[in-house]
């Protein structure tokens, strides 16, 4: 499996592009696009050559990513989970090995998409701490697993569930059970109805007593030794491709600005708005917010950043996108809001960074305790 090249990752960017209005209406499962990205292999393209896959690095599965969200964010969010997953699986002792090559080999042969389902009802998202209410219960036949799990990026196309659970035990178990989609007693809630990002299809889904193997408890820990989701590798991939997917938006909604400056060309003025230097000088802050995050991105992607940033790279990136999509609708007035053009898209989707893990205060208020930390050594 080859990397795309540059020529490739733009011919895609204006395939998916042209899904995206409706899409985006619909609110569907981005079928088209899957399709898509399977025929360029690039569902698997994170899974290791010597399983069939890409075997794709940090920067390479970046620049899918990128010109993935350039085209359509929703059908990059639910790819960089895929590529968050396949990535850090091999890596993972915990997995059985047959469950590890299953998982991979269904990706390199069927485009078959994993993510992990964690975010519940009434606990929120477990980055902030506690335990899971769905149960895995043993029994003789395997673990009877119930549960609500809401924000389920990806849903509909997903064939693996990873859902964050405990155990029955007195030392529960803590962590991912692997269920496939067509087991008995799943049942999605198409609850998904946001301002943006609508295409991921994040839909709440509920498991009821639904039987998987006992060797399908695949990352868990014992509560009494909780062990981190993501390794500092892991981390350092999420702040990475997560970012990317709405700096992309910002790229695409660049990209909209540009063209409509040049071609708009009021009567009274006699000359293209982009003749004039208060629209120059828009597009130049614009490409300089695009600058600072793709210099951020790759020295990240590069490693020559440590993980302990992932959170700060987060935030930075994702705020200088909104910020350029901001100035873009700004520029262009009434045009920009309009359903008619894109630029209302990018601007709805774009807003979507904020409530990805990790939030601002958690960003800021670890940065704070590591500041403290080093002046009080």
């Amino acid at each position: 499996m080859s990397h795309p090249s540059p020529r490739a990752l733009a011919e895609l960017t204006q395939a998916l592009a042209a899904n995206a209005e409706r899409y985006d209406r619909s609110a569907q499962f981005p079928h088209d696009n899957f399709d898509l990205l399977r025929r360029h292999g690039l569902l698997a393209f994170s899974v290791p050559r010597a399983l069939g896959g890409g075997g794709a690095d940090l920067p390479a599965a970046r620049r899918v990513v990128e010109a993935v969200g350039k085209g359509d964010p929703a059908s990059a969010l639910i790819l960089v989970m895929q590529y968050l997953q396949h990535a850090r699986l091999h890596d993972d002792p915990r997995w059985p090995e047959h469950l590890r090559r299953r998982v991979a080999q269904e990706a390199v042969a069927h485009g078959a998409l994993i993510n992990a389902l964690r975010v519940e009802p009434d606990l929120g998202t477990p980055a902030r701490g506690g335990l899971p209410a769905s149960v895995a219960r043993r029994t003789p036949e395997g673990w009877r697993l119930s549960g609500r799990k809401i924000y389920s990026t990806g849903s509909h196309g997903l064939t693996w569930y990873l859902v964050w659970g405990r155990s029955d035990d007195h030392d529960p178990l803590v962590g991912g059970f692997l269920v496939h989609r067509d087991t008995p007693g799943i049942q999605i809630v198409e609850d998904w109805d946001h301002l943006g990002m609508r295409a991921t299809c994040s839909h709440e889904v509920r498991f009821d007593d639904v039987l998987i193997p006992l060797d399908h408890a695949v990352s868990v820990s014992p509560a009494s030794a909780p062990r981190a989701e993501l390794d500092p590798e892991g981390l350092l991939w999420m702040s990475v491709l997560l970012p990317s997917v709405y700096d992309g938006v910002a790229q695409a909604a660049r990209d909209w600005l540009a063209t409509f400056l040049q071609q708009r060309a009021p009567s009274n003025l006699g000359a293209p708005l982009a003749s004039l230097p208060r629209f120059q000088e828009v597009l130049g802050r614009i490409d300089t917010l695009l600058f600072a995050n793709r210099s951020l991105l790759d020295s990240a992607a590069a490693g020559q950043i440590e993980a302990r940033h992932a959170g700060q790279i987060k935030h930075l990136v994702c705020n200088n996108a909104i910020q350029a999509v901001e100035l873009a609708i700004e520029a262009a007035g009434n045009p920009g809001l309009s359903r008619r053009n894109p630029l209302e898209r990018h601007y709805r989707d774009v807003l979507c960074s904020r409530i990805h893990t990790p939030q601002d205060d958690v960003v800021f208020g670890q940065a704070g305790r590591a500041a403290f930390a080093e002046v009080s050594a």
